[in-house]
């Protein structure tokens, strides 16, 4: 039986102004120095034990306000801080400010290591090719903004089994910071893999396009990657909030920025889409020919212009439907006789 995952729920904190117990740290340097020398130069022999004492409360002063300066924290706008105590979880700071907390908490960020190897490596990477080094140093707060993961360009194959290449770019942010720290081991790749395998799933269940006009009749309700690229967008949408719900990210929007065939096949579904097109269009210009030919019959019949037996009809027709039927203009030929 699988063992069922500890959920760890926010605890929001209330920390102390850093302002205010930075005064507090100032003065108590300030006494702890003046009794530190004050019990140094002691030279009373009767007062050594009290110069003793004094001389080990500055020390011990130092100290303590020494490892309370490790507690100030300071949190930028739109930014969370995840604290922990010994290895448990201890609280959350959304609020911006300058602030104090416990001087052994320790700002946790699964992000921090592996964005202080990529910042180092930019970083030797410009001091080889000889520009200045413009990356900023990575911080362990966790960022609440808007952001986006470019998914690049993937070959996935349609549900008719033709390979397209698709990319998408991911809006998101962090909702709940002690979710997305605690509940993933690493929550920005954690966003990317189950990106790249949502767009494959989704995009698999769905044709590239319809060709034939019979297709559409037997399946006017049937979604296509390129026909129903905001829809589908949409359902990529649910599907990763799906996924990445118990993470603590939101999924605002998922946009579909490439689709096309694949390479190989390109150059062969241009064809097929060409002749599907060139089909179409015939089939118009016949029913509309057809209907022309049929109006200019009745109306040499009704008003009696031109009496003509089968025969003549017939060519009539053929003429006709070539002349308007056919790729070129028609060129005519004037007939000075007699038409019987």
């Amino acid at each position: 039986m699988e063992k069922q995952k500890e959920v760890i729920w926010e605890k929001e904190l209330k920390p102390i102004n850093g302002f205010l117990m930075l005064l507090v740290v100032i003065i108590g340097f300030i006494v702890s120095t003046v009794a530190f020398f004050g019990g140094a130069i002691s030279v009373d022999p009767y007062n050594e034990l009290v110069g003793g004492i004094v001389l080990m409360f500055g020390m011990l002063g130092w100290a303590l306000f020494g490892t309370m300066c490790a507690g100030f924290k300071i949190v930028k706008p739109i930014e969370a801080r995840v604290f922990t105590l010994f290895g448990k979880y201890y609280g959350t700071v959304k609020q911006a400010g300058f602030f104090f907390v416990n001087p052994f908490c320790v700002t946790f960020s699964p992000t921090y290591l592996a964005a202080k190897a990529e910042t180092a490596r930019k970083a030797k990477e410009a001091e080889a090719q000889g520009k200045p080094n413009t990356t900023t140093a990575p911080t362990k707060a966790i960022s609440l903004k808007i952001q986006t993961i470019d998914n690049q360009r993937q070959k996935v194959n349609d549900i008719l089994g033709n390979p397209i290449i698709i990319g998408a770019v991911v809006i998101w942010y962090v909702d709940d910071p002690t979710q997305a720290v605690f509940a993933v081991e690493n929550y920005y790749d954690f966003l990317r893999i189950q990106t790249d395998s949502t767009i494959r799933n989704v995009a698999r269940l769905y044709p590239y396009d319809i060709f034939t006009e019979d297709d559409e009749a037997d399946s006017e309700q049937e979604k296509t990657l390129r026909g129903s690229a905001l829809e589908i967008a949409d359902m990529m949408t649910m599907e990763l909030q799906r996924r990445v719900e118990n993470a603590g990210l939101v999924i605002k929007e998922v946009r579909i920025t490439h689709l096309a065939y694949a390479e190989e096949i390109a150059a062969a579904m241009l064809q097929r889409q060409q002749a599907s097109a060139i089909i179409a269009a015939r089939k118009k210009i016949v029913d509309g020919a057809v209907g022309m030919v049929k109006m200019a019959l009745d109306k040499l019949g009704e008003d009696n212009i031109v009496i003509l037996d089968d025969e003549r009809k017939s060519a009539m027709v053929s003429n006709l439907l070539v002349v308007l039927c056919g790729n070129r203009d028609a060129q005519p030929i004037i007939n000075s006789g007699s038409i019987f």
